[in-house]
């Protein structure tokens, strides 16, 4: 990780400090007004009627889209990579996943549900939500074509041939999984509308962690070869224990007899 030293930044006295900071302040401002303008134009954006009956199971059994609500009119749907036979989840989605159970209050007593979707059977997400610790819902749409639909799951077919379509255009995909976010309202009549979708880079949005590490001298320090959270996160049981995580998100133990990896090693 990157190292800061004293001769990289100016020190200065506490009234040019304050000036220089006065003068970013502005820059803050206008991003904020920008940002909520953004924000504002998403919600008007237009809908899509839902019109396929996907069904997922879920820990009570088989349950409906419309289920998936839970007497909510507002649905956020996390699309978390775990494929069928993965042992455990990706990583990135992992780091996104720990940050989720302290704001479920809040979603749910403000008429929003959060619920993940992944395609593995809900026996092997269960045993990982388990060993994660997470109490937020999770299901599985194994057998269905939902992650599909929303383009996060990807043929075999479709990556030898470099035509997956995923973040709305198509593109070479390094694994069968990928991550996003997708919103659905439902009406009085108990109609479904697909609102929005967003995917790489938009999937930040949940990752309060990303929000502090942007505040600090180092930034997210992301420096290694990917530049990416592949660099430095771990699952939060692994930080410590070596290994690597790939470019499909997937985490590779460290070989026996292979040294800490210390670079995975928060604050290394």
């Amino acid at each position: 990780m990157e190292q800061i030293t004293m001769e990289k930044h100016k020190v200065v006295s506490p009234a040019e400090w304050l000036e220089a900071r006065m003068e970013h302040l502005k820059r803050e401002k206008e991003l904020t007004r920008l940002t909520d303008e953004l924000h504002r134009q998403r919600r008007e954006l237009p809908w899509i009627k839902v019109e396929q009956n996907y069904f997922f199971d879920g820990p009570a059994g088989k349950e409906s889209l419309s289920d998936l609500f839970a007497g909510r009119s507002q649905l956020i749907v996390n699309h978390f990579m775990f494929g069928p036979g993965w042992r455990e989840g990706c990583v990135g989605c992992s780091f996104g996943a720990d940050q989720v159970d302290g704001a479920l209050v809040h979603l749910e007593n403000h008429d929003v549900s959060y619920v993940s979707v992944s395609r593995a059977p809900l026996a092997e997400l269960a045993a990982y939500q388990k060993r994660m610790g997470w109490k937020f819902k999770w299901v599985s749409s194994f057998g269905s074509s939902f992650n599909y639909d929303y383009h996060v799951s990807f043929t075999t077919d479709e990556i030898a041939k470099g035509e997956p379509y995923y973040n709305y255009a198509i593109q070479k995909m390094p694994g069968e999984e990928a991550s996003g976010l997708s919103i659905f309202y439902k009406d009085a009549a108990g109609d479904i509308f697909h609102t929005y979708s967003t995917y790489a880079r938009g999937d930040e949005k949940k990752v309060v962690a990303y929000m502090l590490l942007d505040l600090t001298p180092k930034g997210r320090n992301e420096n290694g070869p990917r530049r990416n959270l592949t660099d430095w996160v771990r699952h939060h049981d692994s930080y410590g224990a070596g290994g690597s995580v790939d470019g499909t998100g997937r985490y590779i133990a460290a070989a026996v007899g292979q040294p800490e990896c210390k670079c995975a090693k928060p604050g290394a």
